[in-house]
């Protein structure tokens, strides 16, 4: 098989301009993208890849990943009960399996456990080529203050002893500045790529709410000020307004949900170039009010939904009618697992969010976000040929990234699983 592919493209999303492209080509040499235009001129022996019924994109990004589960059913059962070697085989499943939907690109997001580390094996085993998979931008572990969101010996609460037991395996799960700003030096030692932290309580654990500070200001600060000396990024789980105003002022570089936001914050994220992964999908059922869909959620989950449900509505209003910069992200922990990623994009066309602001945040925006805009997220020459392909009207189908038909990664090309 020669060095060059072209690709005809029926229609193109190139990541860069809002509109859909006729009559273009790419010209594809090894990994890279050499060309895009019309009637390219190819050396002999290049490969033709006919895909004049698709639409083609960028490959798909998705910015928060849970990349250790691989049944959403039994994750509360595997969140205490698997080992290390099941959990870093599952980050290389949902990897591939994202591949295989059309997502090239994935951020894992973080856990608690020492056997997060499976993490960075995973990532780097992908990228020499050992497995098939998308890319991974991988933080092992996020910082967790004790008995929050974050601190997963929760589940074991009615047994103390073992709950104890547990939480021993949590390095990054404590009190105090200076144990902070270990935990972040040692992660970025282990081969963190970002820094996470855990700010307020959440929907599907038991004992915290989602307008729990869960962290002292001084121990976010020391995170924030120790990541961005070691040159990483740090976003944040959050979803109080208020508290989100807090950090965009303490500097932090975007935020994960940010679910119950206020127009105040929202102007200042803008201002300030925050970004904010919105992560509609997990919330759809109290906004949009599917109980059959709802009952499939533990119950303090569905509690806690309906007792937000209004706030929720006004902040999704607020993102939906905000220029903040939005990046895709799924974070699917019930009803949905972790690799079925296009059910995102039905969640924000369904709310009324115009399909190329969604496509730029899969693509473009995402690639920002992670510290790639300069190797993927568009369709250019010198970039990586990540290439999608969607056989579904992007603009009108809700359920369009539900149904890959083609993806390459770095200029090969891979098989396509349809979720539906």
């Amino acid at each position: 098989m020669g060095e060059f592919k072209l690709i005809k493209c029926g229609k193109m999303y190139n990541g860069v301009q809002d509109e859909l492209q006729e009559n273009v080509e790419i010209l594809i040499k090894g990994k890279i993208i050499e060309n895009v235009g019309s009637n390219l001129k190819c050396p002999e022996g290049t490969e033709l890849i006919d895909l004049q019924d698709c639409t083609i994109t960028p490959g798909m990004i998705d910015a928060h990943v849970h990349s250790q589960y691989i049944d959403w059913k039994t994750r509360n059962h595997d969140i205490v009960y698997r080992g290390p070697a099941w959990k870093s085989m599952c980050h290389l499943y949902v990897a591939r399996e994202c591949l295989y939907r059309g997502f090239t690109t994935i951020r894992s997001i973080g856990n608690s456990t020492y056997e997060a580390r499976g993490s960075l094996a995973a990532r780097e085993m992908i990228d020499l080529g050992l497995f098939p998979g998308a890319r991974m931008v991988v933080t092992p572990h996020y910082m967790a203050d004790v008995g929050s969101h974050g601190d997963h010996s929760q589940y074991l609460r009615t047994n103390p002893d073992l709950a104890e037991a547990f939480a021993q395996m949590t390095p990054t799960i404590g009190t105090g500045v200076e144990f902070f700003r270990h935990a972040v030096r040692n992660e970025i030692k282990m081969g963190a790529d970002f820094i996470k932290i855990m700010i307020n309580g959440g929907f599907s654990t038991p004992n915290d709410t989602p307008d729990d500070q869960q962290l002292s200001d001084e121990e976010i600060e020391v995170i924030i000020k120790t990541a961005h000396e070691l040159g990483r990024t740090v976003t944040a789980h959050i979803y109080n307004s208020e508290q989100m105003m807090k950090v965009a002022k303490m500097g932090i570089d975007g935020m994960e949900h940010g679910s119950l936001i206020t127009e105040d914050t929202a102007r200042y994220m803008e201002e300030h170039n925050i970004y904010l992964v919105p992560t509609f999908c997990p919330y759809d059922d109290i906004i949009n009010l599917n109980e059959e869909s709802l009952k499939k959620k533990t119950p303090q989950f569905q509690e806690k939904l309906r007792q937000y449900s209004r706030r929720l509505q006004e902040g999704r209003r607020v993102i939906i009618n905000s220029k903040l910069r939005l990046g895709y992200g799924t974070d699917f922990v019930a009803v949905h697992n972790a690799y079925e990623n296009g059910y995102e994009y039905e969640s924000w066309m369904n709310s009324g969010i115009n399909p190329f602001r969604i496509l730029r945040a899969a693509t473009n925006t995402n690639a920002e976000i992670l510290g790639l805009s300069h190797l993927i997220g568009t369709i250019e020459p010198g970039k990586l040929a990540d290439i999608s392909g969607w056989k579904r009207n992007l603009l009108t189908d809700p359920k369009a990234l539900l149904d890959c038909a083609f993806v390459m990664k770095e200029g090969q090309t891979y098989e396509t699983v349809a979720v539906e």
